[in-house]
């Protein structure tokens, strides 16, 4: 059986250097960005070790292009990007596709998606696995999965939790608490 050639560009965005890796099939990964190209490349291969520099297919530049169009704030839609997610479980994989349907602006939670699946509330935390192995955040937005409650969550990329809170703001979304029904009457 012939080995799986991976390669893999990194480039600069609004938000800082991106790294992306694909294959003939496919989208294998993806690296949300870090200060420099260095250190993208350097996550990027952690998860990705037989990963070879490569010139950029039409579909990878055009995945690119809506990357550096998403870090500048302008509404990107990725459910249309080609994956190779062959590593990948089955419930994961289903649960990668629910993900993908949380739009621009929107957000979800761990338990809803679970619950969309027709799993339990115990298959949350499943949930929440399968989002911190996305292997393409981003592209699988699971920056939009939050944690019961409208609570942020964890997010396993660079940042943390503010890089999420970033990437949601970036899209309009408010995590703030909404301000009191009642105003004080200042006495």
């Amino acid at each position: 059986m012939a080995q799986t050639i991976h390669h893999y560009c990194i480039f600069e965005t609004a938000g800082g250097f991106c790294g992306i890796a694909w294959s003939d099939a496919g989208i294998v990964r993806f690296q949300l960005p870090t200060k420099t190209a260095e250190a993208t490349e350097r996550l990027l291969l952690r998860r990705l070790p037989d990963g070879e520099p490569g010139v950029a297919t039409p579909d990878v530049l055009e995945t690119v292009a809506a990357v550096k169009r998403y870090f500048q704030g302008e509404e990107t839609d990725f459910s249309g990007v080609e994956l190779d997610l062959a590593g990948q479980n089955g419930f994961s994989r289903e649960i990668y596709a629910a993900a993908r349907r949380v739009g621009w602006g929107h957000t979800t939670t761990y338990g809803a998606l679970a619950k969309e699946l027709g799993a339990g509330p115990e298959a949350a935390r499943d949930v929440g696995q399968a989002m911190a192995k996305n292997p393409v955040a981003l592209i699988i937005p699971c920056h939009r999965v939050l944690a019961a409650g409208g609570k942020i969550g964890g997010f396993s990329a660079p940042g943390g939790s503010s890089s999420k809170t970033r990437m949601l703001e970036l899209e309009g979304v408010n995590l703030a608490p909404p301000p009191p029904a009642q105003q004080s009457l200042g006495f």
